[in-house]
C-alpha cells in the first residue's frame, strides 16, 4: 500500500463546481484532509484560514459592503472562529455580488449554529471523515479516471443481495486481493488520519497522542469551554473502551466520577466533533422485547487505539468497530438514503447491523474470524421471517476470503476487505 499523502477522496464526486450558485459547507474532524481537498477541488478560489488571528482581525474589520471586492469567492477555513463572517457572506451572496463560497470547520455545533442563524436555506452540507479503506489504495494521479465505487455502495441500490453478489468471483487472485488486505490491515492498525501515512510506527503513536492533546485544547475548548479537561479526558478513555457496546450513561458517569447529565453532555461533544456515533436499536414493527439502548462506536481506529492503549492484534471489538465505522463513513460521505441500526432482544438474540433502505432491510453480522458457519446466520433468519417481504438479504461480514451463499433467505458470507473496497 502506498504511503503517498495525496489520496483520492470520494466526497469530491459530490462537491459542486464553482460555476454553480452555492454556499458549500464542509465539516469534519481536524486533520481529515478538508484543506487539501478544497485546495485541490477549487484551485481558483482565494484561501483564507481563520486559525490565523491576523486573518480573523482583518475580516472582522472589513466592511460588509467591501466583502465581494476584497474577499470575493473564497474557501474560508475554520470559519466558526470568526462568526461575523457569516453575515458578511450572506449579504454578498444575497446581493448577487458573489455566487460561490466554501466554508469549512472542524467544530460542528458552532459552525451549524452560525449557519442556522445566518445562512439557512443557502448552504449545502458535506461531511469529511478520516480515510476509508476504499481510499487508501487510491493515489491521486494527473488525468486519473473516476475510481470504481466500493462493493458496499451496491447495497443501497434496492437490489436483493443475491443480485449484487452473484456476479462477484467467489475468490480473487492473490495479486488482486493483496492490496485490499494491506489497506484493511493498515486501517485496523492505524485508522485513517492522512498525516500518519508517511510516518514510522513510533512516530504514528506520537502523532496520535499529540492529536489527542490538540483536540482537547482546541476543538473541545471551542465547543465546550471546559475549565477542567481531566474529567473529559477520562471520559474519552472509558468510552473508547466501550466501543461496540450498549451505552449505559449511569455506569459510565459512575466510573468517570461525573453526573449522568454531564456524561450525556460529554457524549454529545464527542458526537459533534466527529469522534463517535451512536447506533440506535431497531424496534419498528417488531417484538417489544427489543432493547432500546444505543450502541457506542468510535469512528477512527487509530484514535481508539491511542485512547485505550491497545496495541495488540485484531480483536472482535476492534474489528466490529472498524466495519461499523467504515459503513457509517460511506453513508455520511455519499449522503446515502438509509438508516443503520442494530437489533437485540432482552433475551440476548442479536443482529449486529440492520441497514434500512427505501427498498427493504439488509441484515449484517460481523465476525472477525477467517471462517463462517451457517449457524452465524440464525439470528438473521429469525428476523427475516418477521420482516417478510421487507427482507432483501443478509451478509455475514468476516475476515476470510470467499464470497458465498451460506443460508436462506439470501444470506451470504462476504469478506470485509472486499465489501469495503472497489469491487473486483
Amino acid at each position: 500500500m502506498s504511503t503517498d499523502l495525496h489520496k483520492y477522496r470520494y466526497i469530491r464526486r459530490r462537491l459542486p463546481p464553482p460555476s454553480t450558485r452555492r454556499i458549500v459547507v464542509l465539516t469534519g474532524a481536524r486533520q481529515t484532509g478538508k484543506t487539501t481537498l478544497c485546495k485541490a477541488a477549487y484551485p481558483s478560489l482565494r484561501y483564507l484560514n481563520l486559525d490565523a488571528p491576523e486573518n480573523r482581525d482583518t475580516l472582522r474589520q472589513l466592511s460588509t459592503l467591501a466583502w465581494a471586492g476584497t474577499v470575493g469567492q473564497a474557501v474560508i477555513d475554520e470559519a466558526q472562529k470568526e462568526p461575523v463572517i457569516f453575515e458578511k457572506v450572506k449579504y454578498a451572496f444575497d446581493a448577487g455580488e458573489i455566487a460561490f463560497t466554501v466554508i469549512t470547520g472542524s467544530c460542528q455545533i458552532l459552525l451549524l449554529k452560525q449557519i442556522r442563524e445566518s445562512l439557512a436555506g443557502r448552504a449545502f452540507f458535506y461531511e469529511m471523515w478520516p480515510l476509508m479503506a476504499s481510499e487508501l489504495n487510491l493515489d491521486v494521479k494527473e488525468g486519473m479516471d473516476e475510481p470504481a465505487l466500493p462493493l458496499l455502495d451496491a447495497f443501497f441500490s434496492g437490489q436483493p443481495v443475491s443480485k449484487v453478489l452473484s456476479p462477484m468471483p467467489p475468490v480473487l487472485l492473490e495479486s488482486n486481493e493483496l492490496p485490499m488486505r494491506q489497506a484493511q490491515q493498515y486501517l485496523l492498525a492505524w485508522g485513517g488520519m492522512p498525516a500518519l501515512l508517511p510516518l514510522g510506527d513510533e512516530e504514528r503513536w506520537e502523532w496520535l497522542k499529540n492529536y489527542g492533546y490538540t483536540y482537547l485544547e482546541r476543538d473541545l475548548t471551542d465547543l465546550a469551554r471546559l475549565e477542567d479537561l481531566m474529567p473529559f479526558r477520562k471520559y474519552q478513555q472509558l468510552s473508547a473502551l466501550r466501543s461496540g457496546m450498549l451505552l449505559n450513561y449511569s455506569d459510565l458517569a459512575r466510573d468517570v466520577g461525573v453526573s449522568a447529565d454531564t456524561a450525556r453532555r460529554y457524549m454529545e461533544y464527542l458526537k459533534l466533533s466527529y469522534q463517535t456515533v451512536l447506533l440506535q436499536p431497531y424496534y419498528k414493527n417488531l417484538t417489544s422485547t427489543a432493547v432500546k439502548t444505543p450502541k457506542l462506536f468510535w469512528m477512527d481506529i487509530g484514535i481508539w487505539r491511542q485512547l485505550t492503549g491497545f496495541r495488540g492484534d485484531i480483536s472482535g471489538q476492534l474489528y466490529e468497530t472498524m466495519v461499523v465505522s467504515e459503513i457509517v463513513k460511506w453513508m455520511r460521505t455519499q449522503g446515502k438514503q438509509g438508516e443503520l441500526y442494530f437489533y437485540r432482544t432482552r433475551s440476548g438474540m442479536e443482529v449486529d447491523l440492520l441497514l434500512e433502505t427505501p427498498d427493504g432491510i439488509i441484515g449484517m453480522e460481523i465476525k472477525s474470524r477467517s471462517t463462517v458457519d451457517p449457524k452465524d446466520a440464525r439470528p438473521m433468519q429469525a428476523l427475516a421471517r418477521q420482516f417478510g417481504d421487507q427482507w432483501i438479504g443478509g451478509l455475514v461480514i468476516y475476515g476470510g476470503k470467499n464470497i458465498d451463499v451460506i443460508a436462506e433467505p439470501d444470506i451470504w458470507a462476504v469478506p470485509s476487505h472486499r465489501l469495503l473496497q472497489p469491487a473486483a
